[in-house]
């Protein structure tokens, strides 16, 4: 009796244990929390969960290591602190200092919501303010408001892949070099005015709207794309874009020149808009572009 009893208890202690290891593995340690401001040199590896409005001040240089997490968690109260443009409802990063986030193709570095199952637009954003210098290479950007958001700064992305965000790129008066991305089912992959951007070997599909043209664009280059599959246009140019738009040298997935004239928002809607001038254009898509590995 004495031997069954002890058996008994050995089996609820092993039970035990194991439901405490299975705990341990998989309750998220919040440890690495971040919240409030972020001065001086920093970095970041494994898990880091944002809560609220973290913002790198102008003395910050953030290093984010390959194969590193960033994920943003519904604010708690009171951290919600910027919700007003240029900033966004819910947790974000906003970026006044410098952040260099390269990963690898075998360890991208991911920016996501909490929950991997949420809609774009449950996180703010990457938020750049008049920040000097931002380098984003191998990294996966997912279920933001605008994945990243940016105003008189100066930033590089490549080899990444912004995906199922309100916005993707968007930006005013900034320098941005955003060369061999994938950019894909965004409510808009790339939107801009008083920029002077290089968009150079993406692909750009599956997005309800590609490029979106506010305003008085300058000294661009937007060549050597796939952009292709877009479900309501290719190329949106806004009210205050008077002038022709330069877009020659792009595969827009059809050789029908006039197919390709149905998938711009421009001069043949509106007549006080600026026309797309696409031709020459690729007759096949750019093998190289885009990105070879997608995390």
């Amino acid at each position: 009796m004495k031997i069954h009893i002890l058996l008994w208890r050995l089996a609820g202690l092993i039970l035990l244990l194991v439901t405490l290891t299975s705990c341990a593995t998989t309750a998220p340690d919040r440890s690495s929390t971040v919240t409030g401001v972020v001065r001086g040199d920093v970095r970041w590896q494994g898990k880091v969960f944002i809560d609220g409005d973290v913002v790198l001040d102008e003395t910050a240089r953030l290093i984010i290591a390959p194969g590193t997490e960033v994920v943003f968690l519904p604010p708690a109260s009171g951290k919600d602190v910027f919700t007003e443009s240029p900033n966004f409802p819910g947790s974000e990063l906003i970026v006044r200092g410098a952040i260099v986030a390269e990963g690898t193709a075998a360890k991208p570095i991911i920016f996501r919501y909490i929950d991997p199952d949420a809609p774009a637009g449950s996180w703010g954003g990457i938020n750049l303010l008049e920040s000097p210098g931002v380098h984003f290479r191998y990294v996966r950007i997912t279920q933001a408001n605008s994945a990243i958001h940016s105003h008189k700064s100066k930033a590089v992305i490549e080899q990444s892949v912004v995906e199922n965000n309100l916005f993707g790129l968007r930006f005013n008066t900034t320098e941005f070099v955003i060369r061999s991305n994938l950019l894909r089912n965004n409510g808009t992959a790339i939107r801009f005015h008083l920029g002077s951007p290089t968009i150079y070997n993406n692909v750009i599909a599956d997005n309800e709207k590609g490029l979106f043209i506010t305003s008085y664009p300058r000294n661009y280059q937007i060549e050597g794309n796939n952009i292709v599959g877009n479900r309501r246009y290719a190329v949106v140019l806004g009210e205050e874009v008077p002038d022709d738009v330069q877009l020659k040298g792009n595969y827009w997935g059809t050789n029908n020149s006039e197919v390709i004239k149905t998938s711009f928002f421009d001069r043949q809607n509106d007549d006080f808009l600026g026309k797309v001038l696409f031709e020459p254009f690729a007759e096949a898509s750019f093998s190289s572009a885009g990105i070879s590995t997608v995390p």
